[in-house]
């Protein structure tokens, strides 16, 4: 493991995902998904999201709509809270999730529109 792109993902994932999260699947790992959380925080956070090509509000963007249309709730919950952090307005979000739905079916768009509003929902409240 790269020291430095490791400290650069851990920024990176933190600014996006938020202390909390980041910190309980730090603190969650064992010796079978340790390796995981830092290939994770290495590759997709630091060498990925911390290229220059494109800004992260575009990132969260296409992570949207990729995991919406994977059909993966527990990371799109973590990525609407990451996509509000980079930038994404909660009417940017409903447009995302509605082109997901003309472009992978209505099963992914409700199932992502469902998930959107409790998280949403849940950042007004805070």
């Amino acid at each position: 493991m790269d020291k430095a792109t490791y400290d650069k993902g851990m920024e990176i994932r933190r600014a996006t995902l938020g202390d909390a999260y980041v910190d309980k699947a730090i603190e969650n790992a064992d010796d079978f998904t340790k390796d995981l959380q830092e290939l994770v925080t290495t590759y997709c956070w630091g060498e990925v999201w911390g290229r220059d090509g494109i800004d992260r509000k575009t990132r969260s963007t296409i992570n949207l709509a990729m995991i919406s249309a994977l059909n993966r709730p527990h990371e799109l919950a973590a990525h609407v809270r990451g996509a509000v952090n980079n930038g994404l307005s909660r009417a940017e979000i409903k447009e995302i999730l509605l082109q997901v739905g003309i472009y992978c079916g209505v099963p992914a768009m409700v199932d992502s529109f469902r998930i959107a509003k409790t998280v949403l929902d849940e950042l007004e409240a805070e």
